[in-house]
Order: structure tokens, then C-alpha cells, then sequence
């Protein structure tokens, strides 16, 4: 498989650090509100990757982080009048039922920024040993952007020209314009954490490096994201792991384009900002996910009302095609096979996957299955045939994520006991109990169901 390194700016063969092993990181939600349409295409795009080369044979170790601590955060949380640890678990789980929607796999790990602060101050430190961070006066920590000879590599700038273009957040206490904060010293009614340099919190970018190096180690393969994520944080996030291992920190960087809306830049102010819960409303999550699909992840990409129109009429013949194909193959009939060379679709699409994660060429052999298929099948057929097509077209759509997969989902641990104690209480025939335990779980959103394997507990 080759991959656009967007370190190196051409396409590279994929070589990973540990033979038959895959090791990706893709930058996750800041959770202070429901994601957009804009962040829906990367957590799809890496998504894939990760299917696909599950399905090449890699074991895959995937981790998309969530940001449960920064400035947005505070400031939703203050206007909600809840703390910052309540919004992000919220909306947490909103991004999982949203998720769920576009059929993304939850990832191997899901890191909180607030559950990595010992990780984070551990590298912080580090990096002040190193040279490559100070304590300012007032306590915050920053990174020395002069320290480290090739920051600005990934965005192919040097610090001058760097500075010149940048929005720098004017702050008397930094060496450079361009030192960045690795940890902030509490302001009042802020959350904080003890350190060695001052209570406060983390900055942004030091939270990916600190859990990528837990659970990826010092180098690793693919490092993903937006296009909007290469400067500055993922220049950052080379300089703080490179400063502090010596190491190469990623061998392939993975940029997604950006997303307009109907032509124009996603904006707020011009009414054009939609949420995927918003496009929820309307729509098959899974026409999004096509719609994200059928075009080369590199490439910009206009979204519209009408382009989500049309991928649904195309999930539709996918569907129309599959049970035609499942009717003919539950037919039972044994009848004169067709000439279909199956194999063909299968190499087509592999070689597009191959060549920089082409879904938009992936998705024209699918199509191009399906014209077969249903040329072949559409006055009936032999059963064995349809049966081996529909396995086919199953095989390839289920790499591209377009046929939903069922997965248990797990029930919170306080959810389970309470469920342990309305079984207790119907035992000891307390029914008062074991009804308000029941409108408990119904407040919280569950259900208990009796099958013949026992209770299960059930979302509702």
C-alpha cells in the first residue's frame, strides 16, 4: 500500500514499525459541543484506514483521543453552570450515538486529556530538562520553539516565515512569539491539577503527544487528521515528542481537505454551520459516510443537500441489489452459472485501497459490481452464484463501512448493579423495590428485557 506522507509530499510504500502491526493516531473532539459536519470526514476517513487494513491482514492498534479539558470547554461549561468533567462526559457519549450513526468503530483506546495529567507533567518535565521548555514567571510552562532546528518541517515553513504568518497570542511572560503553552497556571474558577511548576492544567497540543507515546510508543506509524490540524498542532506535537525522545515521532502523516458548505467555508455567522446530529434529522448517517467516501480524502469537498440526496438513491440500488441477490440465493435453484469473474472486483478494489486510501475509485468498483450483479440476477439465476456474489459485494462494502454491524453495547457498571438489585429484589418479592429500580433505569435510558438466556439490558 502507498500513502501520501504529508511530511515528505509524495506517495510512499507503507512500511510499518512492527512487521504485520499497524499503529495509528487520529486527533479526536474537543467535547464541549455535539461535532460537525467538518470534523465527521477525518473520524471517517481513519475509520476506513483502519478497516482496510484490518482487512489486509494487520492487527491494528487505532487511538482517538478526546480533549475533556481546554478553553471552550471552561467557557461552555461556566455558561451552562455545570463543571468542565460533567460537559465533556456528556458529550462524550453524544459523540459515540453520532458515531454509532456513521458507522465508526469506537477505536482500540480513547484517551481523556484529564486522565493522561501525570503522562502529560511527566513529558513537560522532561522537556524542561531537555532544554526545550521553560517556567515562566507566572507559572505557565512553555515549549521553545527556538529550541528545536526543525520546527516547522511538516508545514514546510521555517520559525521566520512562521511567525510572519501566524495569529500569535501576544504574552508578555514567552521567550518567542512562537513558544507555545505546555501548561497553564490556574486562573480563578478553573479546574487545576497539583505540578511542579505551578497548579493549573495542560496546554492543547502537549495532551496528543503524551498519550500517543503511552499507547503507540516513541515512533509509530500514521499520525491522521485534518488539514486544519497540521499547523500548529501537529507541528507542535513533533516538536515536543521529538525534543523529548530524540526519535522520529510518526513515518506517515495523513492530512484530510477541508469541507465547504454549498460552495462556501462552514461559518457560524453565515448560517451554514450543521452539526452531525442536525444532518441526523434529515438523513441516513450512512449517505454521509458515502458521500464522505466518494471522493479522494485529500481533495477538498463541497457539501450540499443535494449531494446527500443523491448518495442515499445510491445506497438504495446498493440495497435493492443485495436483496435481489438473497432472494435468489434463498430460491434454492440450481441453474446454469453466468460468466462472472468475482475475483476481478475484488483485485479492482484492492488496487485503489492500495493507492493512497482511494475510496472514490473503491466505490466506482462497487458500483461497478453491483451493474454486474444485477445484469446477472435480475430474472433469477443459480443460488450458489448469487450466494458467492452477495459475499462479495458484502466483503467489499463492509471495508468501506456501508453495511451496519451490530456490536453489544456496554452498559455502565452502575446501570449493571442497579439491574443485580432489582433481580435481589424480585427475589425477596420486595415488587415496590423492584418497580421504582425499573423506572430508575427507564429515567436513565434502559430497559430490562427477559429472554431465554436471561435479562439483558437494553439502550431505549
Amino acid at each position: 500500500m502507498k500513502i501520501f506522507n504529508s511530511m515528505t509530499r509524495k506517495k510512499e510504500e507503507f512500511v510499518p514499525v512492527h512487521p504485520g502491526e499497524a499503529r495509528i493516531y487520529a486527533c479526536g473532539p474537543t467535547v464541549y459541543n455535539y461535532f460537525h459536519i467538518g470534523n465527521a470526514r477525518p473520524f471517517i476517513v481513519f475509520d476506513t484506514l483502519r478497516r482496510y487494513l484490518e482487512y489486509r491482514g494487520y492487527k491494528v492498534t487505532f487511538v482517538q483521543n478526546f480533549t475533556d479539558i481546554d478553553d471552550k470547554m471552561i467557557k461552555a461549561a461556566n455558561e451552562q453552570g455545570i463543571t468542565v468533567k460533567q460537559l465533556g462526559e456528556h458529550f462524550i457519549e453524544e459523540y459515540f450515538k453520532d458515531a454509532k450513526g456513521l458507522n465508526i468503530r469506537p477505536a482500540t483506546v480513547h484517551p481523556k486529556a484529564t486522565e493522561h495529567i501525570e503522562d502529560i507533567i511527566r513529558l513537560i518535565s522532561r522537556l524542561i530538562e531537555e532544554g526545550h521548555a521553560y517556567v515562566a514567571e507566572n507559572g505557565d510552562v512553555y515549549y521553545d520553539t527556538e529550541s528545536f532546528k526543525d520546527y516547522g518541517k511538516l508545514s514546510g515553513q521555517d520559525l521566520d516565515d512562521l511567525e510572519m504568518g501566524a495569529r500569535i497570542e501576544v504574552n508578555d511572560v514567552k521567550k518567542n512569539p512562537m513558544d507555545f503553552a505546555l501548561w497553564k497556571a490556574k486562573k480563578p474558577g478553573e479546574p487545576a491539577w497539583e505540578s511542579p511548576f505551578s497548579e493549573g492544567r495542560p496546554g492543547w497540543h502537549i495532551e496528543c503527544s503524551a498519550m500517543s507515546q503511552k499507547y503507540l510508543g516513541d515512533t509509530f506509524d500514521i499520525h491522521g487528521g485534518g488539514q486544519d490540524l497540521k499547523f500548529p498542532h501537529h507541528e507542535n506535537e513533533i516538536a515536543q515528542s521529538e525534543g523529548a525522545t530524540g526519535k522520529t515521532f510518526a513515518n506517515y502523516w495523513m492530512h484530510n481537505g477541508y469541507i465547504n458548505i454549498d460552495n462556501r467555508k462552514m461559518s457560524k455567522s453565515l448560517g451554514n454551520f450543521f452539526t452531525v446530529r442536525d444532518i441526523s434529522k434529515e438523513f441516513d448517517l450512512l449517505a454521509v459516510r458515502l458521500f464522505m467516501l466518494s471522493s479522494h480524502y485529500r481533495n477538498p469537498i463541497n457539501f450540499s443537500r443535494d449531494l446527500i440526496v443523491q448518495a442515499e438513491a445510491a445506497l438504495s440500488r446498493i440495497a435493492n441489489c443485495r436483496e435481489n441477490l438473497r432472494f435468489v440465493a434463498e430460491a434454492g435453484k440450481s441453474e446454469a452459472k453466468k460468466e462472472l469473474d468475482l475475483e476481478s472486483f475484488r483485485q479492482r478494489f484492492i488496487d485503489a485501497m492500495d493507492d493512497d486510501l482511494n475510496t472514490a475509485d473503491a466505490i466506482g468498483v462497487i458500483f461497478d459490481l453491483v451493474k454486474e450483479l444485477n445484469t446477472a440476477f435480475s430474472q433469477g439465476g443459480d443460488a450458489a452464484q448469487a450466494k458467492e456474489g452477495l459475499g462479495m459485494l458484502d466483503e467489499l462494502l463492509g471495508v468501506l463501512g456501508f453495511i451496519k454491524e451490530e456490536r453489544e453495547e456496554e452498559i455502565p457498571s452502575e446501570i449493571q448493579a442497579l439491574a443485580e438489585e432489582r433481580a435481589e429484589a424480585r427475589k425477596a418479592k420486595d415488587w415496590t423495590r423492584a418497580d421504582a429500580i425499573r423506572d430508575q433505569l427507564k429515567e436513565a435510558g434502559y430497559e430490562l428485557k427477559d429472554t431465554p438466556e436471561g435479562v439483558k439490558i437494553t439502550r431505549v
